[in-house]
């Protein structure tokens, strides 16, 4: 007769398969059993103090090692925190899978304790959303929840578990097989990808637009060996202010000019001004992982969509550098134009300096945290918020960046910055954020402050959310600002109540030992930094 034990032992066993060792999680009644279970299984659970931030946690984790994120949260009102979270890891196309304890199915419909109708509530967010209808049923859909998470378009997806489910006696086995937990193939065919070679080449001003997954370390190096092997532009596209990411200089310009472009799993989407930014006789190809995309873009492009297949991106990426022949002289001289618009930078920044006394210019504040993040082959930069988080992205550059994404919500900095001391323990991170985004999550410095997780945020602090402020001094003029303002805050002090470190900085030549003091004290660390606030940097 075969040995039983519960539920939750049995999807705890199925986590700790999938190779998990991290659980980002939040304590609460429907989860106690998976809670019990993980002390035996080798899984460490990372528990934090908002379930938002544990799905931002997982979020960053699926960007930084390609592997599902998996976060944990109890039913009712702590899944309905979590969900929110969950729009953010869509948009960027992260690997996340979203555990929620659920009331009793034995109950549903008869006023269960925190009952909602939960997969209903995530559906409209995540790739898939499903309730465990028994306790034999908990392993294997987790295994097809890892698995889906991971393939094609990665993103996320939730799995409700039902407390008599984690309760219930399950026959002890070994689980799903190891390939349940597999990516699932979706290759791009050689001939495909040599007559889209041909197409690009064909062209006088070709251009491959990646999508969020090649935004990645790894995604980068792909498009990087793609962009090598095909003498053909590879741009990676991941912000919400798509052709005007700061990231991305001049680059626009070189939109227009394009006469053929190749959708490298990128959506054509308001990033793209949907078409606007390109000649309108240019011509498209696309790879992507969803029919659905193909047919959004046939529709706006109507008949300059001249190709199509059905691929994940990044495999696609890489049977197109295969399938690359050596390229005819002289076609690297739009490359070099390319290169050229993207990495410019208007001179003045290198002195640009503030107009206000006890005040930084956002760039005397960037410029001394260049030089930490050069100092390591694996340090990340996070950068979240509005304007102050546009200035980090057009200035620094890191080996690994995180950014809010396509999905343009703020807030998620300090979640990512422990996920990112998880994956990258050895390396400065370094989390730059308006002092709008350091609201959010601030008790988040309580949960790296436990589990010894340190890191550097560097909070630009213009007393307001600045991007809104521009917004209506720019439609509705100065009498009409409402709303934007905030109080100069010493977020520092909210770091060391929590047990961190903390600065306030007011002048530029502070910046620099400021962080230095800050990395040396082992603890997640905050600079409160004064700045003007600014808007956003364009490039003319």
């Amino acid at each position: 007769m075969a040995s039983r034990h519960n539920g939750a032992v049995a999807v705890v066993q199925a986590i700790a398969k999938a190779g998990v060792r991290n659980v980002f999680t939040l304590s609460g009644n429907h989860i106690m059993a998976a809670f019990d279970a993980a002390l035996d299984a080798g899984i460490r659970l990372i528990h934090t103090r908002h379930e938002a931030a544990a799905v931002h946690m997982a979020d960053a984790w699926g960007r930084l090692t390609g592997e599902p994120g998996v976060a944990l949260v109890t039913g009712g009102p702590g899944h309905a925190n979590a969900v929110g979270a969950l729009y953010t890891a869509a948009m960027a196309e992260s690997p996340v899978v979203l555990l929620s304890g659920h009331a009793p199915n034995s109950q549903l419909g008869k006023g269960a304790f925190q009952e909602m109708r939960q997969s209903g509530v995530a559906a409209p967010l995540v790739k898939a959303a499903h309730t465990s209808a028994c306790a034999d049923d908990l392993a294997a859909d987790f295994a097809a929840a890892f698995r889906l998470a991971r393939s094609g378009r990665a993103g996320p997806v939730h799995l409700s578990l039902p407390t008599d489910c984690l309760e219930g006696n399950v026959a002890l086995t070994n689980g799903p097989p190891a390939d349940a937990f597999a990516k699932e193939p979706m290759p791009l065919a050689a001939d495909v990808a040599h007559a889209m070679l041909t197409r690009l080449r064909c062209a006088q001003r070709p251009l491959i637009l990646a999508g969020p997954s090649f935004m990645t370390r790894a995604g980068q190096a792909v498009a990087r060996d793609l962009q090598s092997a095909a003498q053909i532009p590879v741009v990676g596209m991941e912000s919400p202010r798509g052709v005007a990411d700061p990231s991305l200089g001049r680059f626009v310009s070189m939109m227009a000019q394009a006469n053929c472009v190749l959708l490298l799993g990128k959506r054509f989407d308001f990033t793209l001004e949907f078409g606007a930014a390109f000649d309108p006789r240019c011509e498209f190809l696309q790879i992507d992982a969803e029919a659905a995309e193909i047919e959004r873009t046939g529709r706006a492009v109507a008949g300059r969509l001249s190709a199509s297949a059905l691929a994940e991106p990044l495999a696609a990426a890489e049977t197109l550098r295969w399938t690359t022949r050596p390229e005819p002289a002289g076609k690297s001289d739009w490359l070099e134009q390319v290169r050229a618009a993207i990495s410019y930078r208007p001179p003045e920044w290198a002195t640009a300096k503030s107009s206000e006394p006890d005040r930084l210019h956002p760039l005397e504040v960037l410029r001394p945290l260049q030089t930490v993040l050069d100092a390591h082959t694996n340090s990340v930069l996070i950068s979240d918020g509005g304007e102050f988080g546009q200035w980090a992205q057009g200035y620094l550059s890191a080996p690994t960046r995180i950014t809010n994404g396509v999905a343009g919500a703020i807030g998620a900095a300090l979640p990512f910055a422990l996920s990112a001391r998880l994956a990258r323990p050895g390396a400065p991170v370094i989390a730059v954020m308006g002092d709008g985004t350091f609201g959010f999550h601030p008790a988040e410095i309580d949960t790296a402050v436990r589990c010894k997780l340190p890191f550097v945020c560097v909070v630009g602090n213009d007393a307001r959310w600045n991007a809104e402020y521009q917004i209506q001094l720019r439609d509705y003029g100065r009498n009409r600002l409402y709303g934007c303002e905030l109080l100069p805050t010493r977020y520092d002090r909210v770091a060391t109540g929590f047990g961190g470190y903390g600065e306030l900085v007011t002048s530029a030549s502070e910046v620099g030992p400021a962080v230095q003091r800050a990395m040396q004290s082992g603890l997640p660390a905050c600079l409160n930094v004064m700045i003007e606030g600014l808007a956003a940097p364009t490039y003319n």
